[in-house]
């Protein structure tokens, strides 16, 4: 009987050390769009990491959409951006100026197939405290958001201000 409560005792205290490492946020924001009122927006995330990388939900009147989101870092790898790539934006989001020249169409040293020539060390250092989101909803809507953090050091708990796209044209201005 010790032995069973002892186990109970440890795998609690194991449950509670994991759920010590695991940070969660909530933000808001308003859809704005053309010729309609704002409607409200809610985000949350959910990461393991401190809030580098993690999930992120957007619930909006009519839909939600989730994705992985991730902080540019000096120690970001190109390949851990792939996933912001996918889905039907352009590779890069070159259509969506962010970047401060248009997107990232110079960003060859990335290794993401674009125009050669682009320091990816550099880019991290620029970028750094900037988080990228990469949402789709369960009817296949996608939706991006570009994030500055406040405190990058603290991550998406740092708090921050951004916009998302959702495709087709509104945009949503979100704060954290």
């Amino acid at each position: 009987m010790f032995k069973k409560s002892g186990l109970a005792s440890l795998a609690a205290a194991s449950l509670l050390l994991l759920a010590g490492c695991t940070t969660t946020g909530m933000g808001g924001g308003e859809i704005i769009q053309k010729g309609q009122p704002d409607k409200p927006v809610l985000f949350s995330w959910k990461s393991t990491d401190g809030g580098i990388t993690g999930t992120m939900t957007a619930t909006l009147p009519t839909a939600t959409f989730q994705g992985p989101f991730l902080q540019i870092t000096q120690q970001t790898q190109s390949d851990a951006m792939a996933p912001m790539w996918g889905g039907g934006w352009p590779v890069g989001w070159s259509d969506w100026s962010y970047w401060g020249y248009g997107g990232m169409a110079g960003m060859g040293g990335m290794g993401l197939g674009m125009t050669p020539g682009f320091d990816s060390v550099q880019f991290a250092t620029v970028y750094s405290g900037k988080v990228i989101a990469n949402l789709k909803s369960p009817q296949g809507g996608l939706m991006r958001c570009r994030l500055h953090m406040l405190k990058p050091q603290q991550g998406m708990s740092g708090g921050g201000t951004g916009e998302c796209q959702i495709q087709g044209g509104a945009t949503i201005q979100a704060n954290f």
